[in-house]
């Protein structure tokens, strides 16, 4: 069975020390997933929440930050007991097509977290520096695709400590927010009972909800908990399970802070003083300063939206691995993965900012976090599954209190999305100029979508004790049978009169026995050859026959049998033509002469000889 992120798996040792000592070195998945709680994201819902509803909108963080570290507990149990995340358990539990569907369903929610991230490292490096276009901005972000790669080179402790220091600045930034903004903590208190005012509340509310309850965070922190060593025993099993649930209730309670802050902040400045239209965060930026009366405010608020930006970033990268891998089995650089990740995200931030200007980013951060909540259900569902699973938890199965939470808190969630989308599709339909294109085109891909939830739903209770099957990288070994029959009569070997001439022979003669014939190739690629072929008589086809008969002679002195060929213009396309023609068994090819450079602009005569022919290969 293939490891969930295999390069840092079972890295971190947890077998030594004290309980206390024990329980630091699980510190470190839960606020690596933290980030993604307190990502760009969250701070455009939280601030339009804040500042068009003042705190009425506090008991949704609050109601999203329960559901988070429920769900977040139950990804950390799946990896830890089964030792597979999220996404492999899937596809070893799903058909081949609601897999395909999944996985493209989770790609499109990280690339919905990247494209927040993007646009707010964007806004928090202009805010920063204003001669900095935001534009500028969204290109520089291509950037920190190499820290991630540095950073696991150094391990994944060095990781988690980057990203736990980022979280401390997030942290500490909105703490000294605070002190200046001065809330009431009557308001705040007024605002944990559950209330919503119309359907643009209903809108952000679940944007926060989605910002809030992040999918890729559920395969990422199945995959993260393996990270740590430990023995595979009832006890440790259950100490394991003990200790990350501690570290995902701090580190989601400073999440919780951090989101509650923003909103509180909004609600405190803007709300209250009648500016309830802030929906972008460089608004938010420019008002921070005169209202608070603070010049430090505002420099603040920059310095801990790219601290966010940044840290997310690396957490929606590894999530896009885990992802791939589990669902596909399809493992790519992870220099490769993260530029396509963030290309992705930056195409659409880059058409919005060109087309719509600077304005419409706010607008696209909240739409991206209602992106990542309509794909939850996706991902909470098959969850909620697994762990309630005897025959794959034993033991360890939630308790049913717990089960049944979780499904209480999948059905808000979802309920709360079918109102989001036929709400949506209600306006688009009577306020569309061509109601019949969009009733044949959103609405069956809603309906669509619909059915393959309620799939993912049924599926599982039908297929109970059905066998799982396992998921590997590679087909099933297969026993090798030899056949003493085949035997090396003729072997071919590709000369170009340099110094390789003399160890790709000497190979051949190893290869060989005593009945071998040597076929001596070498090609001409002067103009006269590419034009007129073996019509061609000049110079060098006489030199080269003369020293390919000096070859043939030198053998024959030591007993070896030989003949020659000579072809005729691209060695590329010639020296496959010559085997056929001389009915080769092998081939023999030496190294050509070229360096890194050559190679670069002529090709390699290997790589292409080697896909067209179809006797074994030889490199010397």
């Amino acid at each position: 069975m293939n490891k969930s992120l295999e390069e840092v798996h079972s890295t971190v040792n947890t077998h030594s020390g004290s309980n206390f000592k024990r329980l630091l070195a699980f510190v470190g998945p839960a606020y690596m997933i933290s980030v993604g709680y307190m990502d760009p994201g969250n701070w455009a819902t939280d601030l339009a929440g804040g500042s068009k509803f003042g705190y009425s909108l506090l008991w949704v963080l609050v109601m999203s930050n329960l559901i988070a570290l429920l769900l977040q507990s139950f990804s950390a149990r799946l990896g830890i007991v089964t030792g597979k995340d999220l996404a492999q358990a899937s596809r070893e539990n799903y058909p081949p097509f609601v897999n395909l569907f999944l996985y493209l369903l989770a790609e499109i929610a990280i690339a919905a977290c990247d494209l927040a991230e993007v646009i707010g490292m964007a806004i928090g490096i202009h805010l920063l520096f204003p001669e900095v276009s935001i534009l500028l901005g969204v290109c520089i972000t291509v950037l920190d695709s190499f820290i991630l790669l540095f950073l696991l080179n150094k391990g994944v402790r060095k990781l988690e400590a980057f990203i736990i220091c980022l979280v401390l600045m997030i942290g500490a930034s909105f703490l000294i927010e605070l002190l200046i903004a001065k809330p009431s903590v009557a308001a705040i208190v007024s605002g944990l009972k559950p209330f919503i005012a119309n359907d643009e509340a209903l809108y952000i509310a679940i944007g926060i909800i989605g910002a809030t309850v992040m999918p890729h965070n559920l395969y990422l922190h199945s995959s993260l908990v393996q990270t740590r060593k430990f023995q595979r025993t009832t006890t440790e099993i259950r100490k394991a399970i003990k200790f990350n649930t501690i570290d995902s209730a701090v580190a989601l309670n400073l999440a919780l802070f951090v989101n509650a802050a923003i909103l509180i902040l909004a609600a405190t400045t803007f709300f209250t003083n009648g500016k309830h239209d802030i929906t972008d965060i460089q608004d938010a930026h420019q008002l921070l300063a005169p209202m608070l009366g603070s010049t430090l405010a505002p420099i603040l608020f920059a310095v801990a939206l790219i601290a966010a930006g940044q840290s997310s970033t690396i957490t929606g990268t590894l999530a896009g691995q885990v992802v791939m891998e589990g669902y596909l089995n399809l493992r790519l650089q992870p220099w490769i993965r993260r530029l396509l990740t963030r290309l992705i995200a930056i195409v659409p931030a880059v058409i919005t900012i060109l087309y719509f200007g600077d304005s419409a980013t706010g607008k696209l951060l909240i739409l991206s976090q209602v992106i990542l909540s309509l794909q939850l259900g996706f991902a909470v569902i098959p969850l909620i599954h697994f762990v309630s699973d005897k025959n794959k938890m034993g033991e360890f199965v939630v308790p049913v209190w717990q089960k049944a939470l979780a499904w209480i808190s999948a059905i808000i969630i979802i309920g709360l999305n079918i109102k989001l989308v036929y709400g949506e599709i209600y306006d688009l339909l009577t306020g569309s100029e061509s109601p019949m294109l969009m009733s044949f085109t959103v609405v069956p891909l809603c309906v669509f979508c619909l059915v393959m939830l309620l799939y993912v739903f049924v599926l599982p209770f039908i297929s109970k004790g059905r066998v799982v099957k396992k998921s590997e990288f590679h087909a099933p070994v297969l026993l090798i049978k030899l056949d003493n029959s085949l035997a090396v009569k003729r072997i071919a070997v590709s000369v170009d009169f340099s110094k390789s001439d003399n160890k790709a022979i000497n190979h051949a003669i190893q290869l060989g026995n005593s009945e071998t014939i040597l076929i001596l190739m070498h090609v001409l690629e002067s103009t006269n050859a590419v034009v007129y072929g073996e019509n061609a008589f000049d110079l060098e086809r006489e030199e080269d026959f003369q020293k390919l008969k000096q070859y043939q002679l030198a053998l024959k002195e030591q007993g070896i049998n030989s003949e020659i060929q000579l072809g005729y213009g691209n060695p590329k396309h010639s020296i496959p033509l010559l085997l056929e023609l001389n009915n080769c068994d092998m081939l023999v090819m030496g190294t050509h002469g070229h360096k890194t450079l050559k190679d670069l602009l002529l090709g390699t005569t290997v790589e292409s000889v080697r896909h067209k022919i179809k006797v074994p290969l030889v490199i010397v």
